[in-house]
C-alpha cells in the first residue's frame, strides 16, 4: 500500500495531498532548524554563564582569601599601634617633662646673663666716674706739686725766716708726689679693669644674646611638646580608625563567605542547566536529523515538494563541476594530488581566519562561469559554491568574495571565500556521498545576526574519487 501510495501521481486529490505532505515537512525542518538554532544560542549562553559564575566565584574564593590576609594583617597593625601609642605616650611624657626642666633652665641662666649684663654696664659706669675723680686727683696733685715749688722758691729768697716754710713746702711736694704716684698706679689698675670689664661686658653681650635665642628656642621647644602631644592624640585616632577597618574587614570576610556560597549553587544551578540544554541541543539535533532524512526519503520516492527544482539543479551543478575537473586532470591544467591537497596554508592577518590550497587558485579560475548564473536560476537561491571533502570553500560568488577590513563582523558577511566551513551543515555537505543532502540551518552572517536557511548539497567526483560537494543555500 505505501508503495502505490508514492507511485500516486500529483492529479487528483491524492496528489495534491503528496504535495502537501512534502510542503509541510520542509516548513516542519525549517521549524525544527530555528529549534534546534536557538537551543544551541541558549547552550553557548548558558556556557558563557557558567564561565562568567565560575570567574565571580573565582574572585570572591580570591577576595576573601585577600580579605582574610588583610584581617590578619589589619589585627597585627592594629597591636603594632597600640604599642607605639602606648610608647610614644610614655616617650612624650618624659620627653616633656625633661624639655620643661630644661626650659626653666634655660629661661634662668637668660635671665641671670641678662642680670649679670646689667651689673657688669653698673660697675662699667662706676669704674667711669672713679676714672673721672683720679683725674681730678691728679690734676689736683699736679697743681699742688706746682704750689709747692713756688713756695720753695719763695722760701729761698726769704732765706733764714722762710726755712719753716721751706720744711712745709716739701711736705706738701712729697704728698703730691705721692698722690701722683697713687693715683697714676690707680689709673694703671683703673684701665686694665675697664679693660677687663670692656671683655667681660662683650661676652656678657653675646652671652645675653645667646640667652635671648635660647628663650625664644625654648618657646619653640614648647612648641613642640604641644606638637608631641598633637602626635599621640593622631596616632590614637589611627589606632581607633584601624580598630574600626578591622571590625569591616572581619564584616566583609562574612560577606564573602555567604557569597561565595550563593555564587557556589549558582554555578552548579548554571552547570545543571547548562547540561540539559546540551541534552536538548543533542536531541534538537537528532530530530533535525529526522527530519532531514524524512524530507530527503520525501524527496527521493518522487514527491515534488517546493525544494525539488533546486535539488535538480544542484545534482546538475554537481556533475558539471566533476566532470569539469576530470577534463582539467586530462588536460594537464591540475594534478590529480593538487586538486586533492588538504593542507589549509593560514592567510596572515585574516579575521576570520582565510586559508590557502594548492587548487584555490585553479578554482577561483573555472568555478565563477558555473556559480554565478545560478545565481538567477531562482529568487530563493542566495548563494552557491564548492566545498572539498573537509568543508573548505576555495571559491565563493563574487559578492561575498571581497577583500577584508578591518572590521570581522563586516568580514565574516561579505569575505566567506577561501574559510573551512566545519560546522554540521558545512562538514555533512562535503562529507555526504548520497545523491543529494537536503539540510536547514541558522547561517551566521556576524555580529550576532543569523539567517535561517535551507542548505542542498549533491558530491562531486572526480575519476571516481570523491572531491567533495557542490552547495546552494537558498531561503528557507
Amino acid at each position: 500500500m505505501a508503495a502505490r501510495v508514492l507511485r500516486i501521481s500529483e492529479s487528483g486529490n491524492g496528489g495534491r495531498s503528496l504535495s502537501d505532505i512534502g510542503a509541510r515537512a520542509g516548513h516542519l525542518g525549517v521549524e525544527i532548524a530555528d529549534m534546534a538554532g536557538l537551543i544551541g544560542d541558549l547552550t553557548t549562553l548558558g556556557t558563557a554563564q557558567s564561565q562568567h559564575a565560575q570567574g565571580a566565584m573565582t574572585a570572591a574564593r580570591r577576595m576573601a582569601e585577600t580579605n582574610a590576609i588583610l584581617s590578619n594583617v589589619m589585627a597585627a597593625a592594629r597591636v603594632s599601634a597600640d604599642t607605639t601609642e602606648s610608647t610614644l605616650r610614655d616617650s612624650a611624657e618624659h620627653v616633656s617633662a625633661a624639655l620643661t626642666g630644661a626650659i626653666a633652665k634655660i629661661e634662668t641662666l637668660g635671665d641671670g646673663a641678662l642680670t649679670l649684663k646689667s651689673a657688669i654696664e653698673k660697675v662699667a659706669d662706676t669704674i667711669q666716674q672713679v676714672q673721672e675723680t683720679s683725674a681730678a686727683i691728679r690734676r689736683i696733685a699736679d697743681d699742688t706739686e706746682l704750689l709747692a715749688l713756688n713756695a720753695t722758691i719763695e722760701a729761698a729768697h726769704a732765706g733764714t725766716a722762710g726755712a719753716g716754710f721751706a720744711v712745709i713746702a716739701a711736705a706738701v711736694k712729697r704728698l703730691a708726689e705721692q698722690s701722683r704716684h697713687s693715683t697714676k698706679a690707680t689709673q694703671t689698675h683703673l684701665e686694665t679693669l675697664t679693660q677687663t670689664l670692656t671683655d667681660l661686658l662683650a661676652k656678657a653681650e653675646s652671652n645675653s644674646a645667646t640667652a635671648i635665642a635660647a628663650k625664644t628656642e625654648s618657646s619653640k621647644a614648647q612648641a613642640s611638646i604641644e606638637s608631641l602631644h598633637a602626635l599621640v592624640d593622631t596616632v590614637q585616632s589611627v589606632t581607633r580608625g584601624i580598630g574600626t577597618m578591622s571590625q569591616q574587614v572581619e564584616s566583609n570576610s562574612t560577606s564573602f563567605e555567604f557569597l561565595h556560597g550563593e555564587l557556589s549553587s549558582l554555578v552548579d544551578a548554571v552547570e545543571s542547566g547548562a547540561g540539559k540544554l546540551a541534552q536538548a541541543k543533542d536531541r534538537a539535533d537528532s530530530i533535525l536529523g529526522i527530519s532531514e532524512d524524512f524530507i530527503l526519503y520525501i524527496a527521493e520516492s518522487g514527491i515534488k515538494t517546493p525544494d525539488s527544482a533546486i535539488i535538480a539543479l544542484c545534482q546538475k551543478s554537481a556533475a558539471a563541476i566533476g566532470a569539469l575537473f576530470e577534463r582539467a586532470v586530462a588536460k594537464g591544467a591540475i594534478g590529480m594530488q593538487d586538486l586533492f591537497d588538504d593542507r589549509y596554508v593560514p592567510i596572515p592577518n585574516t579575521d576570520p581566519q582565510q586559508v590557502m590550497t594548492r587548487f584555490t587558485a585553479f578554482t577561483d579560475r573555472v568555478l565563477p562561469a558555473i556559480q554565478e548564473p545560478l545565481l538567477d536560476a531562482d529568487p530563493r537561491i542566495a548563494f552557491c559554491a564548492a566545498v572539498d571533502r573537509k568543508g573548505y570553500l576555495p571559491t565563493h560568488n563574487l559578492k561575498y568574495s571581497q577583500p577584508q577590513g578591518p572590521d570581522p563582523v563586516w568580514n565574516s558577511a561579505n569575505c566567506r571565500n577561501r574559510r573551512l566551513f566545519n560546522d554540521r551543515t558545512g562538514s555533512a555537505a562535503g562529507a555526504s556521498t548520497r545523491a543529494f543532502l537536503l539540510q536547514t540551518y541558522r547561517r551566521d552572517m556576524g555580529g550576532g545576526v543569523f539567517v535561517l536557511m535551507k542548505d542542498v548539497s549533491a558530491p562531486i567526483t572526480v575519476n571516481g574519487r570523491h572531491w567533495g560537494g557542490f552547495r546552494i543555500g537558498f531561503k528557507a
